[in-house]
């Protein structure tokens, strides 16, 4: 079996076990409450509490990716996003970080300025048409995630004819496109709750397996998601057991890291799982 690999800023990171990437959000309205961060304390905080519970990347958004969030301009997603970046690069340099925007503006300013390491594009370029040609020039990771629409328009385009068929041929051409452009480090993102009823996020979950043909890293994002929080009748804080149960499931099923609000129990999951595949193997 290939091991899958990934070149953080000239490091290669060998994914022979899963990793955990936690959510830090500079927005004021995401999903949920419990992971915005709006002062530099509570940011700090929230860097510490990754780093000590063994997040090994950190993922900086400034743009509500919520259904119906309200849209911000690129200077004002700078704006909020500037005082996170500019904290990791001068007291945690050492940390692995990604940027969560799907502009090529803010992609190329959080790297070029400050350091990022990896590109995460909810849109998989179809909302900037210039992001796939920046990542290329930059030579960072991408996550390519799959996505109709916009945050605003992405409840009303769940008519698929056959969603797995669709979802796998958009990643392929997807694909090609960027190692055309010779971007050879790129992570998938099924885009679980992205233009996709409950229904459809479970059938993608259960389909996870199949991503494995690509022979590219697998990121799944499910942490408290309303797939979890719908089907349970809860809110987005009462879902961390519901999403444990998802995590564990997509990691015994090929996902190779897991982008989370709740990074502790995320990297538990992580390690008994392992030992299962361990056993497994013995």
């Amino acid at each position: 079996m290939t091991i899958k690999s990934l070149n953080i800023k000239g490091q290669l990171w060998t994914l022979d076990k899963p990793f955990v990437a936690g959510i830090l959000n500079v927005t004021p309205d995401s999903f949920y409450e419990g992971s915005r961060m709006q002062t530099g304390a509570a940011i700090r905080q929230r860097i510490e509490t990754i780093l000590a519970e063994g997040g090994r990347m950190i993922d900086v958004g400034g743009y509500s990716s919520r259904p119906d969030a309200a849209d911000v301009s690129a200077a004002e997603e700078k704006q909020r996003l500037m005082p996170a970046l500019k904290l990791l690069k001068t007291h945690y340099p050492d940390a692995a970080v990604s940027v969560d925007t799907f502009r090529a503006e803010v992609a190329q300013w959080a790297v070029e300025e400050y350091g990022v390491a990896v590109v995460n594009d909810i849109s998989g370029g179809t909302l900037d048409p210039l992001m796939f040609e920046t990542v290329a020039r930059l030579q960072t990771p991408y996550v390519l995630m799959h996505m109709r629409g916009t945050p605003q328009t992405m409840r009303q385009m769940t008519d698929y004819t056959d969603l797995m068929e669709e979802i796998m041929l958009y990643f392929a051409e997807k694909l090609r496109a960027l190692r055309l452009l010779g971007v050879n480090d790129v992570i998938l993102d099924p885009g679980f709750g992205f233009a996709k009823t409950l229904e459809q996020n479970y059938e993608l979950m259960r389909h996870l397996p199949e991503f494995a043909a690509f022979e590219t890293p697998l990121l799944v994002g499910v942490s408290r998601k309303r797939m979890i929080s719908g089907l349970l009748d809860a809110t987005a804080g009462e879902s961390l057991n519901g999403t444990t149960v998802l995590h564990t499931f997509a990691l015994l099923n090929g996902a190779d890291i897991l982008r989370v609000h709740d990074v502790k129990a995320a990297v538990e999951a992580v390690k008994i799982t392992e030992k299962l595949k361990i056993e497994q193997i013995c």
